[in-house]
Order: structure tokens, then sequence, then C-alpha cells
């Protein structure tokens, strides 16, 4: 089976989604990650106007399988905020947002379970379950998974431990519609050995929490030391986890069918701050090849690279 590989990709413009599909193309990937809207406000498009219908005949002329796009839910929602309101628009919202990916012809969303705001981890648990076993009942009519991210524990995340995610699927109960996504920086920053002793690690997630319910692989390199809490990504084979710890977790035979996505930062123009160039068409590249380029980051920022992406 060919590595399910690629990255986040922009929505937006006249192409709409059929212009996300064409971006994934340009960096080589075979499956991507998108938002449905603007990750920093609630206004969305309908789906009508979405471009949908080309953006799937697209994917299946250059064989991805629509099924296997991963949405991303936007940040600005909080399951377990303690405002009741909040939380009820934050059920709402992502109400929509589940019925939006189903629509884009998508199985997957990915959702930070929420932050407690200094309430308590346990009582944030409560509450996101209880807004996760709503959101499955209002969208029983759809067969749209949600992942659930592990997080790397800054300020009050809820899902920073191995133990909080086990938790959490407890509450909400067995069903083929909730799992976990594993962000390869997150977990790092939390303080999991994914460098020296991924194995080890992996075990002891499978006990708490099911590597079976892993829907998404983040693939993040990250900027600080393990257990830094901070959650700043690197690209990869830049950061403190490095190409050949990533390389292994990418071709781990027990992720073989779980799409992998890059979420790494653009690479920055030296002449020019406020420019950047995608670096994913030479990250999926090194991992595909499990080669890393100790060069890449002068190809990525030449104007041909720019150019060879798409920008």
């Amino acid at each position: 089976m060919s590595l399910l590989l690629g990255s986040h990709v922009g929505l937006g413009g006249k192409d709409q989604y059929l212009g996300s599909v064409k971006e994934a193309l340009s960096y080589g990937a075979n499956v991507f990650m998108v938002y449905t809207g603007a990750p920093q406000n609630s206004f969305r498009k309908p789906v009508r106007e979405m471009r949908i219908p080309e953006a799937i005949d697209l994917m299946r002329q250059n064989g991805i399988d629509p099924a296997s796009v991963i949405v991303h839910a936007p940040y600005i929602v909080n399951l377990a905020n303690p405002d009741p309101e909040k939380r009820a628009f934050a059920v709402s919202f992502l109400t929509e947002e589940v019925m939006r990916t189903s629509a884009m012809g998508a199985k997957t969303i990915v959702l930070h379970p929420g932050a407690h705001m200094k309430d308590g981890p346990e009582a944030g648990i409560e509450r996101i379950a209880d807004g996760v076993k709503k959101i499955l009942a209002a969208t029983a009519s759809t067969d749209v998974a949600i992942a659930l991210e592990g997080m790397a524990g800054k300020g009050t995340e809820v899902g920073r431990s191995f133990d909080e995610l086990g938790l959490l699927l407890a509450l909400i109960g067995p069903t083929p519609r909730v799992g976990v996504c594993f962000d390869t920086c997150h977990t790092h920053d939390a303080g999991y050995d994914v460098i020296d002793d991924f194995e080890a690690t992996l075990d002891v997630y499978d006990k708490i929490v099911g590597v079976d319910r892993i829907l998404v692989l983040h693939v993040n390199d990250s900027k600080n030391e393990r257990g830094a809490h901070k959650d700043r990504h690197a690209n990869i084979g830049f950061g403190q986890i490095g190409f050949a710890a990533l390389s292994r977790i990418v071709h781990h035979p027990r992720f073989e069918t779980i799409p992998k996505i890059l979420e790494t930062p653009y690479v920055p123009d030296e002449t020019n701050p406020a420019l950047g160039f995608p670096p994913y068409k030479f990250e999926i590249a090194m991992l595909r090849e499990n080669a890393f380029d100790p060069d890449v980051m002068a190809k990525i920022r030449t104007q041909e690279a720019k150019e060879e992406v798409g920008d």
C-alpha cells in the first residue's frame, strides 16, 4: 500500500475545495487536511459554492480517496468552556462542521478537545464528553468520525496526557465515530519519548487509549525539548525530534493505513520575513524516500521551489 502522506492545505478564493486538491497534488500528496472555512471565525460559505463535485472528480482522477481527506475543526470553539452559552455554541457549530465534512465526502474531522479554563481537567473532560455525545446524536445520519487530538499541555488544555484521552474516550463510550489524532510534536512536548523509545511509548498508548483508535497522524518536528508543554512545530528534521525518529514513525507498520498529515511551518524568505515558502513538497519527498536532505531549506527558499509547488 502506498504511504498515505500529505499536508494541511488552504481553502479559499474562487476554486474553494477544488483549489485544496490542486495544492495537495502540487506537493505530491495522496491525502491532505483542510479547514472548511477560515479557522479564526465562524463564517462558512454554503457547501453548494465550495466546488465539491469538481474537487472529488480531480481527486479520483489522481488516485486520492475523498474519504481519506481530513478536516480540521477551528480553534475558536471550546467544548470544555464553563460558560453554558459558549458551550452550546460550540456544540451547534461543530455539528454543522461535521455535516459540512460529510458533504465534502470526507470521513474524519480532527478536534482539539478544549480547555477547562482553570475549572479543572476532570470538569473539562466531563463537559467535552457530553458535547461530543450531543454532536454524535445530532449527526447520526452521517458516518463522519471525530478524532480527538492529543495536546502538548499548554495552558489549561484537556488531552495533555494519555490518561486524559483515555478517560475522555471512556466517558463518551464505545463508538466507531470517535477516535484520536496522534501528533508527534504534541506527544513529545507533553513529555513522552517519541525519539529513543517510541515502541515503549506506543505500548503505553495502546493500553490506555488504543492504537486502533488512531484515525490521523500529525507529523511535526518540535522546537522544544521533551516535556516543554509549548506546542511549537518545527520543520521535519530541523527540530528536537529529528528526521530519523519522525521517519520511523511515518513508516511504522502499525500506521500503514492511517493518513499522515504535515503541519510544519512555512519557511521564511531570508530577504523578506513577511514572505514564506511551503515546505511540503520537499518534506513529503524526504519522508517517502526515508532520506534527509540537509540542504533542503536552501532549496525551499529558492524562487524556483516556490514556483514548483504552485505558491
